[in-house]
C-alpha cells in the first residue's frame, strides 16, 4: 500500500482564487500569503534528471514516475549496482566516487538526455547556488529555491543580518568577516561560555563544535575549521550563545512563484548525536498553541525576506528554561525528515515541488492545511544507521546480509534505498533507511515506532536500532522530556549493557548443531552426520559477545559455554553455563540464502530465532532484540597467527583517513586525550587515549588511508601497557582473516 498521498496533476482548480495583497514587508506578508494566488502560466515537466543517490533518489524517481514524468538517475562507480542506478532505463555512470558534486558534468547529461529539469534532493549540490544558477542559464528547471534565496541563507552571517531586518529573533553572536583566532577567542568571552562554534556554510552537523571554557575553545575552533573546509571548501566560522537546554525545532514551509507561503507544521529534531538528528517528530510536544502559532509565522517571515520558492525548513533553538526560540538557519532543500511533514498532512511534498516548479500555486491554503493536521494525530521518525552507538556513533559499513522490515501500512512507512545484498558503502552517508510512524496521539504513535523496531532486523553492519529502543522506552522521551543534550544526559540508561538471555545462547547452539557450523562430522550410532539422529554424543559449544569497540578482544571476554546431548527424535538437553534446559523440542527449522529460522519449545516458551552467520560472527534476533555473538578463534589458532592481544593499542574504528596525529612519540599522555584525528564520510573523530602512559610509536603519518577498522595506529607502553604489536601484520596478511594490507 502506498503512504504517499498522490495530489492531482492538474492545479487549474486553484488559478481563480485571489491574488495575494503584496506587503512591504515580509512580516506583514504573513498573513496575507495564508491565501492563494494565481500568476505566470503553468510549464509542465515531462522529464527530469535526479542529481542524487539513494533513498532519496529513489523517493523522488517514485512521485515523478507517478505523475508521467520520465526519470533519469546518476550512479558513480561504487554505486554502479545500487538500487536508484536499477530503478531507470535512463540511468548514467558519471565515475568517481565524488562525481554527484559535478554540476557541469550533471548539467551536460541533462541537456542530452532530454531532460527539462533537475531535482537535486538533499546534500550534495541541493544547496549550492552557482549549480541552480547554471542550470537556469542552461535552460532546465532547478526544482529547489531560486539561486539568491539558497546564497542568502546558505551564508550563517549574512541570513541572521536578513532575519533580524525580517523582525524573526536570532541568537545573540558573532557573525562577522574577521576569522583572527584571539578576536574570536575574545568575542566568544564577551558572549560569555559555553558557545556554539558553526561554519558559515555548514549544514548536517559538520563544522560544529562546543567550547564549554576559554581553556577549549581553540582547540574546538581548529577542529570545527577543518572539519568545514574538508566539507564545504570554506572554513569561516561564527560564535554564539550556546543555550544549555534547548530544543531544536524547525517548520517545513512552502512557497509558490506567486507571493503565496504557507507553513506545514513544525518538527522537533531535538535527539541528536553529533549534531545530526536520529528522531524527528510532529507536533513538537508540550509545545503552547501560541508559541507554535509564531514559530510558524516567523518561518513565513523568514522564507518571504529572501524571495524564497519550492520546499524550505526554518529552523529554530528553543530555549526550554525560558520559552522563548530563536532563528539558527534556513535549509534551503527538502529535508531528510519530509515523510514526518507528509504523514501529519497527508500531502506528498516532492510533488509540491515539482508543482511549484512547473509554475503552479500551492496546492492548499494555510487554513487547509491546519484543518487537515487537526484529523492526521502524531508522527515520528526514526532513522536507521549503519553506525555503532557504543564508539561514539561512528560510521560502520559493509554488506547488508540479512534485512527484514515491519509490514508498512498506512500508519507505518519506510523509505530505503538498499536490500538485502547490497553494500553500504564507507564513500557515502551511513543511512540504510527511514522509519516513519503516526498514530493518533504521540503515545499510540511510541508504541507504533518501538513495536516496528522490534521488527526490523538487519545483519551485516552493526546498527542503531537496538540503541533507538532504548530510546523509545527512556521515561523523559516517552513523556516528551526532550532537548539536544538528551542522549549525553541519559547516557548511563541508554548506554547500558543488557544481559545476553541463555535461551538466545542455547537456540544459536541448536542452529550451529543442526548445520553442523563447525564443519565437524560426528557420525550417530547407524553412521549419521549429526542431525535429528535418535541419539549422539555431547557437543560443546562457545560463544563470546562480539566487540562493540576496536579495544575489545575475545581475550578479555569470558566465553559462554554450552553443552548439548540429543535423547530422542528432535529432543535435545541443553546447559547453558551451568543451567539446564530439559527436553527442548525442535519444531522446525527454516534455511534460507541468508538466514536460519530456528523454532524450539523450551519448557517454559516456545521460541523462534533468526540467525545469521558471517565467518565467525552471528547475529541473533529473538523477541524483537538482536543480539552479536563471536565465535571465538582457538589458541592455537591464535598462536599459528602470532596474534596478540591489542586491547591496549589505539585501533583504526572504520575505514578512515588520518587528519591529524596529536602527539608525538615519547610524550606522556592522560586517558581520553586526543591522539589521532580521523575523517569517514566527512566526518571528523577525535581517538582518545584509553589510558595513562607514554607514547611508544606513532605508526602513520597524516593522509593515511585505512580500508579496514582492525589496524593498530598508535602505540601506548605505560602501566603495564601492552606495547605496539609489531606481529599484526602477519595476522592481517593471512588468508583466515580476510584481509590483506600493508599498514
Amino acid at each position: 500500500m502506498s503512504f504517499i498521498a498522490r495530489l492531482p496533476a492538474t492545479t487549474s482548480r486553484l488559478g481563480s482564487r485571489a491574488a495575494v495583497l503584496k506587503p512591504a514587508s515580509a512580516t506583514a506578508a504573513v498573513r496575507a500569503s495564508s491565501s492563494l494566488s494565481s500568476g505566470p502560466e503553468s510549464r509542465s515537466l515531462n522529464s527530469i534528471l535526479i542529481a542524487n543517490r539513494g533513498e532519496i533518489a529513489l523517493r523522488v524517481g517514485r512521485t515523478a514516475s507517478q505523475h508521467g514524468i520520465r526519470v533519469t538517475t546518476l550512479y558513480t562507480d561504487p554505486d554502479a549496482r545500487a538500487q536508484h542506478a536499477l530503478s531507470s532505463p535512463f540511468s548514467f555512470n558519471v565515475g568517481e566516487t565524488s562525481a554527484y558534486l559535478d554540476g557541469d558534468r550533471i548539467i551536460e547529461i541533462a541537456k542530452k538526455e532530454g531532460c527539462q529539469g533537475i531535482h537535486p534532493g538533499y546534500g550534495f549540490l541541493s544547496e549550492n547556488s552557482t549549480f541552480a544558477q547554471k542550470c537556469t542559464q542552461a535552460g532546465l528547471v532547478f526544482i529547489g529555491p531560486p539561486p539568491k534565496a539558497i546564497e542568502a541563507m546558505g551564508d550563517k552571517s549574512r541570513s541572521k543580518e536578513i532575519m533580524t531586518t525580517a523582525g524573526v529573533p536570532c541568537v545573540p553572536g558573532y557573525h562577522g568577516e574577521n576569522q583572527d583566532m584571539d578576536f574570536l577567542e575574545a568575542e566568544a568571552e564577551r558572549i560569555k561560555f559555553p558557545v556554539l562554534i558553526k561554519a558559515v556554510k555548514g549544514g548536517g552537523g559538520k563544522g560544529m563544535r562546543i567550547a564549554s571554557s576559554k581553556e577549549t575553545f581553540r582547540d574546538q575552533l581548529i577542529s570545527a575549521k577543518s572539519e568545514a573546509m574538508n566539507s564545504f571548501g570554506n572554513d569561516t566560522m561564527l560564535v554564539e550563545k550556546y543555550i544549555t537546554t534547548p530544543r531544536h525545532i524547525e517548520v517545513q514551509v512552502f512557497a509558490d512563484k506567486h507571493g503565496n507561503c504557507v507553513a506545514l507544521g513544525e518538527r522537533d529534531c531535538s535527539i541528536q548525536r553529533r549534531h545530526q538528528k536520529i528522531l524527528e517528530e510532529s507536533p513538537a510536544p508540550h509545545l503552547p498553541e501560541a508559541t507554535r502559532k509564531d514559530l510558524w509565522d516567523k518561518a513565513r517571515a523568514a522564507a518571504l525576506a529572501v524571495g524564497y520558492e519550492g520546499a524550505g525548513t526554518v529552523e529554530f533553538i528553543f530555549d526550554n528554561d525560558t520559552g522563548e526560540f530563536f532563528f539558527m538557519e534556513m535549509n534551503t532543500r527538502l529535508q531528510v525528515e519530509h515523510p514526518v511533514t507528509e504523514m501529519v498532512t497527508g500531502q506528498d511534498l516532492v510533488h509540491w515541488q515539482i508543482l511549484v516548479a512547473e509554475g503552479a500555486p500551492l496546492p492548499l491554503t494555510q487554513d487547509e492545511i491546519e484543518a487537515i493536521m487537526s484529523t492526521k494525530g502524531h508522527a515520528i521518525e526514526a532513522r536507521i544507521y549503519a553506525e555503532n552507538p557504543d564508539q561514539g556513533f561512528i560510521p560502520d559499513s559493509g554488506r547488508l546480509l540479512h534485512v527484514r522490515t515491519p509490514e508498512t501500512t498506512e500508519d507505518v512507512r519506510i523509505d530505503s534505498g538498499v536490500i538485502v545484498g547490497d553494500e553500504i558503502s564507507s564513500h557515502y552517508d551511513p543511512m540504510i533507511s527511514k522509519l516513519i510512524v503516526r498514530g493518533s496521539n504521540r503515545t499510540e504513535a511510541l508504541r507504533n515506532l518501538e513495536m516496528a523496531l522490534e521488527q526490523y532486523e538487519i545483519a551485516g553492519p552493526i546498527t542503531n536500532i537496538e540503541f533507538l529502543k532504548r530510546v523509545c522506552r527512556n521515561p523523559d522521551f516517552v513523556s516528551g522530556n526532550v532537548e539536544t543534550g538528551y542522549i549525553e544526559k541519559h547516557k548511563g540508561e541508554l548506554f547500558a549493557k543488557e544481559p545476553l538471555e541463555d535461551e538466545v545462547l542455547a537456540q544459536v547452539a541448536l542452529s550451529c548443531l543442526l548445520n553442523d557450523a563447525s564443519g565437524a562430522k560426528v557420525a550417530g550410532p547407524a553412521g549419521e552426520t549429526v542431525g535429528f539422529s535418535p541419539a549422539y554424543q555431547e557437543r560443546q559449544f562457545a560463544f563470546v559477545e562480539a566487540a562493540q569497540t576496536p579495544s575489545e578482544t575475545t581475550a578479555s571476554t569470558a566465553p559462554f559455554n554450552v553443552q548439548i546431548q540429543q535423547t530422542g527424535d528432535a529432543t535435545f538437553n541443553i546447559v547453558v553455563n551451568g543451567k539446564s534446559f530439559e527436553n527442548v523440542k525442535v519444531e522446525q527449522q527454516h534455511s534460507a540464502p541468508s538466514s536460519n529460522v530456528i523454532a524450539s519449545f523450551f519448557p517454559h516458551t516456545r521460541l523462534n530465532t533468526t540467525i545469521i552467520r558471517d565467518e565467525d560472527i552471528i547475529t541473533a534476533f529473538q523477541r524483537g532484540r538482536q543480539y552479536r555473538l563471536k565465535i571465538p578463534r582457538a589458541k592455537w589458532m591464535e598462536k599459528a597467527l602470532r596474534i596478540k592481544d591489542t586491547a591496549n593499542s589505539v585501533l583504526a574504528p572504520m575505514p578512515c583517513k588520518i587528519l591529524r596525529v596529536e602527539v608525538a612519540e615519547g610524550a606522556t599522555v592522560v586517558k581520553d586525550q586526543p591522539l589521532v584525528v580521523i575523517e569517514s564520510m566527512k566526518m571528523e573523530t577525535v581517538i582518545r587515549s584509553p589510558h595513562d602512559g607514554t607514547i611508544e610509536k606513532i605508526v602513520h603519518k597524516a593522509g593515511a588511508l585505512f580500508v579496514v577498522s582492525a589496524l593498530a595506529i598508535t602505540a601506548i607502553h605505560a602501566h603495564g601497557i601492552q606495547p605496539y604489536n609489531s606481529n599484526i601484520k602477519s595476522a592481517l596478511n593471512h588468508p583466515l582473516t580476510g584481509a590483506n594490507y600493508d599498514i
